[in-house]
């Protein structure tokens, strides 16, 4: 039997092939344009990422038989606006997650109709890259297009509809528009009243990890597998990457390093941090989860090496920052090159830094960032552990999770042990997962999850470091609120 797991990303459409075992078949990646019509502006057509699906899945089983592909589940890029009108067509290009042109929109959410609402009806506040505020901004500034809309959908969800026919959506992602009652698992009948969209235009809501349907007949002879094969509903990006690292259940974590970066904390009952620093969703195991994501993780790595130092030698600029050095360095750097969400939600924030002084090395500017990133991850921990919830081992996963110092700087830093995975594919070897249970093959998330996650290695805090950390982050600690009234002015 074989699987196909979709990670939708921003960039490029990635396609794995697994079998019911884990053993990764195959990959695939398709890329597509993103568009920036106007500074902080992200957008994208939904039609190329139908495209990269029709070209990538045929590819992925050139040499394989495609009459035993039993699932098709996707993780994708949370938060885009995508609507279609009566006739099933595009009305606009997706407005993505990380587009900034809503600030007056989540303003107005937060200020007028107020945070304490948004919670109470939501179990989350507004921020810039959410699905309510570009709706909002949708019909503000394009009441044409706004009046046109019969169908409002998630990114993946557009890739299921066109496979399956069912205009769906899963708990996980619709979590993330501020329009979801994530404690009760349904449409919040005040937030679409206060944006103004009916329940009709909503899609129908599943567990991600239940079968929508079976694929189209047409689409089937079109990607070449077996019209009897399930469309599982999926997940958001995080929560599908979450289930391929095993990260279910009560108080499980995961740390993944990407372009942005994400602390997820699994649990099996619904809690509301009372600051909303963490996002609170369902999860794609059934039960509930919190998440911090940081809008500059790896990315900030990536600047500064290939933008500012033009290398593409990562290994070779860490290879100075001996362990001599951890804890001990005099330069701070704020992660915030595109604003921060958690915990700050502050779309002024910028990055910057702190301590340079005339024997400041390259190195030292090297290990400021990877260490400002972790720090910032650390901000948000601190969150979840005033809630009362004790977090002592976390696995990590992403790009940034290749580079051993940072793994160690992280364990540090956050004062956890970091488990490494067999098998690191993110929300494409989730989404394939989710798959398995959909069809039958698995009963259930947990099961899945135990049969093909494996930790092959572990990255262990350092009492002395954890120390010189410990007193580096207080530090780090006094910077954003001391620059804070300044950003605004320096836009």
């Amino acid at each position: 039997m074989l699987y196909i797991g979709v990670d939708l990303g921003t960039s490029a459409c990635k396609f794995l092939l697994m079998d019911e075992k884990g053993e990764i078949k195959n990959i695939v990646s398709k890329e597509y344009p993103l568009e920036f019509p106007h500074p902080g502006w992200s957008q994208q057509k939904p039609e190329d990422w139908m495209k990269a699906v029709e070209e990538g899945i045929p590819e992925l089983l050139k040499g394989f038989d495609g009459s035993q592909v039993r699932g098709i589940g996707a993780g994708g890029q949370m938060h885009g606006l995508v609507v279609l009108d009566d006739k099933d067509e595009v009305i606009r290009p997706a407005i993505l997650w990380n587009d900034g042109r809503t600030a007056k929109q989540v303003d107005y959410l937060n200020e007028v109709i107020g945070r304490d609402k948004l919670s109470a009806y939501t179990a989350n506040i507004a921020f810039a890259g959410f699905t309510a505020p570009k709706l909002l901004w949708m019909k503000e500034n394009e009441p044409d297009l706004f009046a046109r809309i019969a169908k409002i959908m998630l990114p993946k969800d557009y890739i299921n509809y066109k496979l399956s026919g069912v205009h769906c959506t899963d708990v996980s992602d619709a979590s993330g528009m501020l329009l979801f009652d994530v404690k009760n698992k349904c449409w919040s009948k005040e937030m679409l009243d206060i944006v103004g969209v009916k329940e009709s235009q909503m899609a129908k809501i599943f567990e991600s990890y239940q079968s929508v349907g079976k694929i189209l007949p047409e689409m089937a002879e079109k990607l070449g597998i077996s019209p009897e094969t399930v469309i599982a509903a999926g997940a958001g990006d995080n929560a599908a990457a979450a289930i391929g690292t095993g990260t279910v259940g009560e108080g499980a974590c995961n740390l993944s390093l990407g372009t942005s970066g994400t602390l997820f904390i699994s649990s099996e009952k619904f809690g509301v941090d009372e600051k909303n620093g963490l996002h609170s969703f369902a999860h794609a195991d059934g039960n509930y989860h919190l998440m911090a994501c940081m809008l500059s993780a790896a990315s900030c790595n990536k600047w500064l090496m290939e933008d500012i130092f033009k290398t593409t030698d990562y290994q070779g600029e860490q290879a100075p920052i001996t362990d001599d050095k951890l804890g001990n360095n005099h330069v701070y750097f704020l992660p915030y090159l595109m604003g921060e969400r958690s915990p700050i939600n502050d779309t002024n924030a910028r990055g910057t830094f702190t301590g340079i002084t005339m024997d400041t090395t390259r190195a030292d500017l090297t290990q400021a960032v990877l260490e400002g990133v972790a720090y910032a991850i650390r901000d948000s921990l601190e969150i979840a552990r005033s809630q009362g919830i004790n977090i002592t081992t976390s696995k990590i996963c992403g790009g940034g999770a290749k580079s051993p110092l940072w793994k160690k700087m992280f364990a540090n830093i956050l004062n956890v042990r970091l488990e490494i995975l067999e098998s690191e594919q993110g929300p494409g070897m989730g989404g394939a997962m989710l798959a398995m249970v959909a069809d039958g093959t698995y009963p259930s998330v947990q099961a899945v999850c135990d049969a093909l996650v494996k930790v092959v290695d572990t990255v262990d805090p350092d009492p002395e470091l954890v120390a010189r950390y410990e007193a580096r982050y207080g530090q780090y600690r006094t910077i954003y609120p001391a620059l804070k009234p300044v950003f605004p002015g320096i836009l």
